[in-house]
C-alpha cells in the first residue's frame, strides 16, 4: 500500500484515536477553545496552510471551492520543503491533517490531503526517497 494512501483528516475537535498516527494541524491560526498546554497533536505545521490572503478571500464559502483549490495548490507549489515534510511522514506511517473548520468538506485539510495524494509520486519526491 502506498504511503500515501495512509493520509486522513480530521477536525482538531474530535477525540484523537490511535489510527491517527501523527497528528498535525494545518491551520494558519490557533484552533479557538484549544488551550496550548492541552494540544492534541504532534505538530502544527502552519508553512502549508493557506496564506492569510487566500483564507480571508475564501472566507469558507462553498461557491469559491474550486477556484481556492486551484490558488491553494499553486500556493503549495511554491513550498516544495514543507510538503515534503508532510509526504516524509505519510511514508512513515498514518497522517492526520487537523482543521478547525466546521465544514468538514470545504476546508484546507481536504485541500491539502488531495495535494499530497496527487504529488506522491512527484520527481521531488522520488528524488528526496534516493537520497541516503
Amino acid at each position: 500500500m502506498k504511503p500515501s494512501a495512509h493520509i486522513h483528516i480530521k477536525r482538531i475537535y474530535d477525540p484523537p484515536a490511535p489510527e491517527d498516527g501523527c497528528r498535525v494541524l494545518v491551520d494558519r491560526l490557533w484552533p479557538r477553545g484549544i488551550a496550548k498546554a492541552n494540544a492534541p497533536w504532534d505538530e502544527w505545521d502552519k508553512q502549508t496552510a493557506p496564506s492569510t490572503e487566500l483564507r480571508q478571500w475564501f472566507n469558507h464559502d462553498p461557491a469559491k471551492w474550486e477556484e481556492f483549490r486551484k490558488r491553494y495548490f499553486a500556493e503549495l507549489g511554491q513550498s516544495p520543503e514543507a510538503v515534503r515534510h508532510l509526504q516524509s511522514l505519510a511514508a512513515q506511517g498514518p497522517l492526520t491533517l487537523l482543521y478547525a473548520a466546521r465544514d468538514t468538506e470545504h476546508n484546507e485539510a481536504a485541500v491539502l490531503k488531495d495535494y499530497l495524494l496527487a504529488h506522491a509520486d512527484s520527481p521531488c519526491n522520488q528524488q528526496e526517497k534516493q537520497a541516503p
